[in-house]
This record gives C-alpha cells, structure tokens and sequence, in this order.
C-alpha cells in the first residue's frame, strides 16, 4: 500500500500563534506538487484500487458505530477552526452519527496531497485552487464555504486612510500572493510589481517603518501589530470586491459519489458548530488549546472579535441563505477573475470544482 506521510512539524522558533496571513493560499508545496497529485492518484486507481480513509458505518453488537471522518484544517488550531471544534466538543457531531478526528495543519502539512491520498476525508480549501485542482484532474469538489469573505488583507499605518491610498507604498506580500490576491489588486487599484517586496512573516519591518503595508489575515497580524505598539487599518480585500469564498469544505469526489449521506451530515454538523462556536465559544476554545497550547484566550477571543466584525463567517449571502453558503454566481466570478489574471485558461470546466448538492435544505441561519 502506498504510504503518504506529512511530517507536522515546527519551523524552528516558529510559535503555533506566529502570524499567518499566508496560511490558507495552499503553501507553496501544494502549487508545486499537482503532478506529483496526478501521479499519486493515478497510482490508487491502478493495482491497488482506490484507497480511501475509513468511513466505514460497522455494525458490533448489533449498534451501528459512527462513520469516522478527518478533517484537517490550514494551520495550527485557532479561532478560525472554531466551527470543527466546536462541534466536537459539544457533540454535534456525534448527533449526526459522526466520530470526527481534527488533524492540524501547519507549515509542513500539505492538506490537499493527504486529501487525495485518503488520510483526509476532508479538508480546508480555497476556491483558486480548488479551481486549480480541477485544471489538473485532480478529484477533488467543494461542498461548503463556511467563510463567506476571505480574512486576507492588507494593514497599514494609521496615516494610511484607504486601499486607494497604498499605491506608492512598498507592500510586502508572500509567493503565492502573485497568483492569488496581488493580480486583483494590480487590475482594480493599480498596484504595480514594483511595490511588492517579499513578506518573511515577521512583523519587525512593518512596526519599525511607517511607509510599509503589508499583507495581513485580519485575525492574526493585526492582534500582533497592536501587541508591538501600531493599531493598524486594516483593509480587508472582500469588502472590496474580491470574489473568492475561504475555508471551503473540500473533499473528494468517491466520497462525494460513494457517501453521500456522510458528506451531507459532516456539512450539516460543521455548519451548525459554526453558529454554536459565534453565540459561546467555550468548548470549542478548551479544544483548539488542548491541541495548540500555545493559544492563548486572549488571540481567541481577538480572532472571534474580527471573525464577527467583519462578518467571515455570517456576512454576504449567510445572513438570509445560511453559513457555508455558495452560490454559481459568485464561483463564476472567481473564475472570471482568474481567467482575466491569466491565472487559468478560459477552458477549463470550473463548475467541477464545486457542488451546490450538499447545502442544507434549512439554512443554518447566524
């Protein structure tokens, strides 16, 4: 049997609440490794047949166990991952005849290569590389957003009055940044590459220099920045037009084809985690620092403040359709971005990517 192993490991020095505005545009292994996906896929469905993680109801004793399923999440465990955590610990899950195990991410998981391998069941995507993934026959769909903005933006210095304004200023901003966000940026505001500089996720050169922006997640590096002293502004890309949902709930299509009703319930569970995480938290916080201990309340209840405030999870089409919410129009739009930013070719099916099938028919409104 083919054995994929990601070692989830530190960085040396590197903190489980270190900054991570790049966390969840699918680490730079994930954009180099669709060929070795293609081949690994091709690997499971030759010989060996399809291996897939244990989802399996079995029967003992007469009692029907729970479908086991993982999800791994984008990073180290925080505010962001909530929802998962939230109805593990108050047993949402377990209602819905689920035993989930929450994997953590980090710098050196690669969450779509252990998705396609079948040790994730599911996994926290992005729609310009679930978009991605499709182009390369990856078999892997999109069945719910539980983050109708995406949390990335830029911070400024107070002087600094509107995104507007950033033209002229040098914005340190990651890799991956140049297929995600910064071609949006150069289209509708005029960025030039000129201004990029590369973002070292250290918040050192931001706090000593006045004139520098950089790319933040509203939950992470603005709690750090006012920590050193600078309350930034923060000027989140989605309240500005850019299309992209975050925090998908992705997984792969045997799954999708072959369990259905597992699919539908871990969606439906995660949803409601969600709302029960926003109205108190509690729970679902003993967990996250139970597996980060390194969380502290106070980057929680920071992280929940902004999630709120900006309306990640609850705002947009949430509010009257339901968290996780996902519309044709608004993938069209992502695609439509990435098509113009020659991102991807114009030819490619994006409807694969995503299935509106496993919403729930009640929304599970805030």
């Amino acid at each position: 049997m083919l054995l994929f192993v990601a070692a989830k490991r530190r960085h040396e020095g590197c903190l489980h609440t270190k900054p991570r505005a790049d966390q969840h545009f699918f680490v730079e292994s994930e954009i180099m490794s669709f060929g070795f996906l293609k081949h690994l896929f091709g690997y499971r469905r030759t010989g060996l047949g399809v291996v897939m993680a244990a989802i399996v109801g079995s029967v003992a004793g007469g009692v029907q166990a729970d479908d086991k399923v993982t999800i791994g999440t984008s990073w180290y465990a925080q505010a962001e991952h909530g929802g998962f955590y939230q109805a593990k610990a108050t047993g949402i899950y377990k209602k819905y005849g689920l035993d989930v195990n929450i994997k953590m991410g980090g710098p050196q998981v690669n969450g779509l290569q252990l998705l396609v391998a079948g040790q994730y069941d599911f996994t926290m995507g992005y729609p310009i590389r679930n978009i991605n993934a499709v182009k390369e026959g990856l078999p892997v769909v999109t069945v719910a957003a539980t983050f109708q903005k995406d949390p990335q933006g830029l911070i400024v210095h107070p002087q600094v009055a509107s995104l507007e304004d950033v033209k002229g200023h040098t914005v340190l901003i990651s890799t991956s940044a140049r297929t995600t966000y910064w071609p949006w940026l150069k289209a509708e505001y005029g960025f030039t590459d000129d201004q990029a500089k590369p973002y070292t996720f250290s918040l050192g050169p931001f706090l000593a220099d006045k004139e520098l922006v950089q790319q933040a997640y509203i939950s992470s590096e603005p709690f750090a920045a006012e920590k050193g002293g600078v309350k930034p502004n923060i000027f989140l890309f989605a309240d500005h037009g850019y299309p992209p949902y975050a925090a998908t709930l992705e997984t792969r299509r045997d799954l999708v084809e072959e369990k259905p009703d597992v699919v539908r319930r871990f969606v439906q569970a995660t949803l409601e985690g969600w709302k029960s995480y926003l109205q108190d938290p509690q729970a679902g916080n003993a967990l996250i620092k139970k597996d980060n201990p390194q969380m502290t309340d106070e980057q929680l209840a920071f992280g929940i403040e902004k999630l709120k405030e900006f309306g990640i999870v609850t705002g947009g089409d949430a509010g009257e359709k339901g968290i996780g919410y996902m519309s044709d129009e608004r993938w069209k739009k992502t695609f439509d971005f990435m098509v113009e930013a020659g991102l991807v070719g114009a030819d490619v099916d994006y409807h694969k990517a995503y299935t509106l099938e496993f919403l729930p028919q009640t929304p599970v409104l805030p």
